[in-house]
């Protein structure tokens, strides 16, 4: 979708995960910028809260669906259900998603397979069920977000951090085979956002993965930790400007940068940063 002087005004949105966090902030901000807005989650309650949250204007049509981006049946009815009352969206923007810290030994093989279901299988279900409409019309932009834990990982976030790096690789092979065909894509790469599942994340962290989170990053270079709004106005400019890599905060964007350059050495200091943070939490 092409930058726009007048944003997303008129344009038919749909937002995964659009019930808490970075999915109802981007879903807010949408809506404010004249958007019909569709929300995509599993709890129908949270759905219904969400809608009322965006606050619609005059001639603006919201709509929420209720299904499982894991299940690919229940994605490919909500996807005919939408496209048969309000269109084909002018955006897809992917944000269904779930985390679970653990080292390797001790989280269920269980953990791993939600994690891949839903973070990466679920862009997946939603990318397949839109696409032939979208190609038809040979227009639209379709937004993936990963995760600053899917360019740079660490111990404690194995499960996590695999189904980030598949969404990573997913959208660059997406974005090459549908830039010839007028559509775009976006990889998105948040930093630790305040949300509703950053709360539930911390509180599963061990002392050691508390101390490593705390000062994500590698070395002198961290994370940013920012506010879902925040994170949801860089992802919406990015858009606009119509880049591929969207990078939201400044740590965030050098850490981009440094991990790029490091290379292998970034391997050391992770060791380095891990063997700290045992230490720390054996004094502590």
């Amino acid at each position: 979708m092409a930058a726009r002087h007048n944003g997303f005004e008129g344009r038919l949105a749909l937002v995964t995960g659009g019930s808490s966090g970075i999915g109802l902030a981007l879903a807010q901000l949408l809506a404010r910028q004249g958007a019909n807005v569709w929300l995509m989650a599993r709890r129908e309650n949270q759905l219904e809260n969400a809608r009322r949250e965006l606050a619609a204007a005059a001639g603006q049509k919201h709509g929420v669906l209720a299904a499982d981006v894991s299940k690919w049946s229940a994605v490919q009815a909500s996807m005919q259900r939408l496209v048969a009352q309000a269109g084909v969206p002018d955006l897809v923007v992917n944000s269904a998603g779930v985390t679970h810290p653990g080292l390797v030994n001790e989280v269920p093989v269980e953990i791993y397979r939600e994690m891949m279901e839903i973070n990466y299988l679920g862009s997946v279900h939603v990318v397949k069920a839109l696409l032939p409409d979208m190609l038809k019309r040979g227009s639209g932009h379709i937004v993936n977000i990963s995760s600053g834990a899917g360019y740079v990982t660490g111990p404690g976030y194995a499960a996590y951090s695999a189904s980030k790096f598949a969404v990573r690789a997913f959208s660059d092979a997406l974005r090459a085979e549908l830039r010839p065909l007028g559509l775009r894509v976006s990889l998105v790469y948040p930093p630790n956002a305040d949300t509703p599942q950053r709360a539930y994340e911390i509180s599963l962290q061990t002392p050691e993965i508390r101390h490593l989170d705390e000062n994500a990053g590698l070395g002198p270079w961290k994370f940013d930790t920012m506010p879902a709004s925040e994170v949801a106005e860089a992802i919406l400019k990015g858009v606009e400007r119509g880049r591929y890599v969207i990078l939201p905060g400044a740590g965030n964007r050098v850490l981009y940068r440094v991990v790029s350059l490091l290379g292998d050495l970034s391997y050391s200091i992770v060791d380095d940063e891990w063997n700290a943070a045992r230490r720390q939490a054996r004094q502590g």
